[in-house]
């Protein structure tokens, strides 16, 4: 029966069961989601005319729908390529989806607050934070210099290239790096399996294994133990993936 499931939804035997396991009521809906086409979702520059970027979409005849948590969220229908969505390229808006922008409001930074990226790369996230809060000092963080690049290709085209000091240095080390001021935020979008954006990257199912769960856990929970400590009395760390699987996340 097992095979045959995993024959219905076009995923691996491992997986399926992982999600029968971890989702027992939603396991089969999940797996329906993975293989459907994703919508397209953008996330509007709260540092603009949010409004009057809706209106420049609906007039290149895009259809737009906004999302019930996410409030800088819009779909378009249908999806075009970023080069060709008024206001892509002037910094108005990005490509990211609802769940991913979730993660800057609930760090509820204010003003004067030390915030931490941790593991920043490619640096969506790093760019909402500084579109959402001003007057804050942003750290952002990430052990690949070639993948650093990308977060500031990112901030120079929403024109906050000067809103982060960027540093190429590895999360878990913290001595190789901190200055010794603790953070008032800290974000961690952790590295992991992605078994929660299969739908967009269909490859990963197949790619993933068991041993890699482990390894993804391991590792994330090294750099929970090393960030912490980082952390200013009162402060708030957000924990992020885009797994599903519970150990990457609620076991952790």
């Amino acid at each position: 029966r097992l095979q045959s499931q995993a024959d219905r939804f076009a995923h691996p035997d491992w997986l399926l069961e992982a999600l029968q396991q971890d989702w027992p009521e939603h396991w089969e809906s999940i797996l329906q989601a993975n293989n459907l086409q994703p919508p397209m979702w953008l996330r509007m520059n709260a540092r603009h005319d949010m409004p009057a970027g809706v209106e420049a979409l609906q007039r290149e005849g895009l259809q737009t729908s906004p999302h019930p948590a996410a409030t800088e969220a819009i779909r378009i229908d249908p999806a075009r390529p970023v080069s060709a969505i008024p206001g892509f390229s002037e910094g108005r808006l990005s490509v990211q989806d609802p769940a991913a922008q979730l993660a800057a409001g609930l760090l509820e930074a204010a003003p004067g607050h030390r915030i931490l990226d941790a593991c920043a790369a490619p640096g969506g996230k790093t760019g909402h934070l500084l579109e959402k809060y001003d007057q804050v000092g942003l750290v952002a963080l990430d052990r690949s210099k070639s993948r650093l690049k990308r977060v500031q290709e990112n901030l120079s085209r929403l024109e906050l290239s000067d809103g982060a000091k960027l540093i190429a240095a590895d999360a878990a080390l913290p001595d190789d790096w901190w200055d010794g001021k603790p953070f008032d935020r800290i974000l961690l979008d952790a590295p992991c399996t992605a078994t929660g954006v299969i739908r967009r990257h269909p490859e990963i199912k197949w790619l993933r294994n068991p041993d890699q769960v482990k390894e993804a856990a391991d590792l994330q929970a090294g750099l929970l133990r090393a960030l912490w400590p980082l952390l200013a009395p009162g402060g708030i760390l957000v924990y992020a993936t885009c797994s599903v699987l519970h150990a990457e996340n609620s076991a952790q």
